[in-house]
């Protein structure tokens, strides 16, 4: 299981790389893949999708494609109209094919949106900033690196859990370990940006790395936990089985799905 692991990790880093530094159409085309494989686990875990057609998973990703567009063509101040206009949607499939759908299918359609392609465009939206070669990765910085911190600390010396009930393993011990490490390893991070291209961040921003690494933290240990409580409220291990030894892509992305907006916006206050 860890050789698989370990494979699929290397394999998904490498078209993280790819795609992250290249940006432009190649990241947008990714990220739109990922995010309707990501709300398809999504639909068929809260049973929007089952066996057959579902008009509300049909909704959701002719949404999906919308508001990707909107991002294509720089309609960004638009966003919020596509997203009422998809909630619009959804509630006409609820009307008009009453009462093949209850209302939470349908809350959980337009959540599924939000929740999957939405908050994982902001990697997008992050390497369109300006300098946001180096910034995207504090995304990665702030969920995978607050992960594996928070593991190796948590192996070492977790003795009090965080949250018994959906993650019985992770101690508060390994989530503080986790915040400090991706702290630590955006102000590294930002040291070495700054040794390669003064001009990108100024001596203050080195600071601002950090901070923004301790919230993203924080922030990823929210996705992650929410991720869990979702998989155990309808009786699932994983999300899916397209990444072996890992699941799905929600299962992989989990954490990073919650980072990407906060590092986003927190990276236009702070840099």
């Amino acid at each position: 299981m860890f050789k698989t692991r370990l494979m699929s990790g290397i394999v998904l880093m490498a078209i993280a790389l790819v795609t992250i530094i290249s940006g432009g159409y190649l990241l947008w085309a990714t990220l739109f893949l990922v995010s309707l494989i990501g709300l398809f686990e999504f639909y068929r875990a809260v049973n929007v999708q089952d066996k057959g057609l579902s008009v509300l998973a049909v909704v959701g990703n002719f949404g999906v494609l919308a508001y990707y567009l909107s991002l294509l063509f720089r309609f960004e101040a638009y966003s919020m109209m596509i997203m009422l206009a998809i909630l619009v949607a959804f509630m006409a499939a609820y009307v008009f094919a009453y009462p093949k759908y209850r209302a939470e299918q349908v809350m959980a359609g337009f959540f599924g949106v939000v929740y999957v392609a939405v908050m994982l465009s902001y990697i997008y939206l992050t390497r369109n900033l300006e300098h946001g070669a180096y910034l995207v990765w504090l995304i990665f910085i702030c969920s995978w690196g607050c992960d594996t911190c928070a593991y190796c600390v948590g192996i070492l010396i977790g003795k009090h859990k965080m949250s018994p009930l959906l993650s019985p393993k992770k101690s508060v011990e390994g989530a503080v370990g986790g915040v400090v490490g991706a702290a630590l390893i955006g102000i590294i991070y930002a040291a070495v940006i700054r040794g390669l291209d003064p001009d990108a961040i100024s001596y203050t921003a080195i600071v601002s790395f950090g901070i923004i690494g301790a919230l993203g933290a924080l922030i990823s240990m929210v996705g992650d936990l929410a991720a869990s409580a979702i998989k155990r409220n309808h009786k699932i291990k994983d999300y899916g089985t397209l990444i072996p030894g890992h699941g799905g892509i929600l299962d992989r992305f989990d954490s990073v799905i919650f980072t990407a907006p906060i590092i986003y916006y927190l990276c236009l206050i702070l840099i």
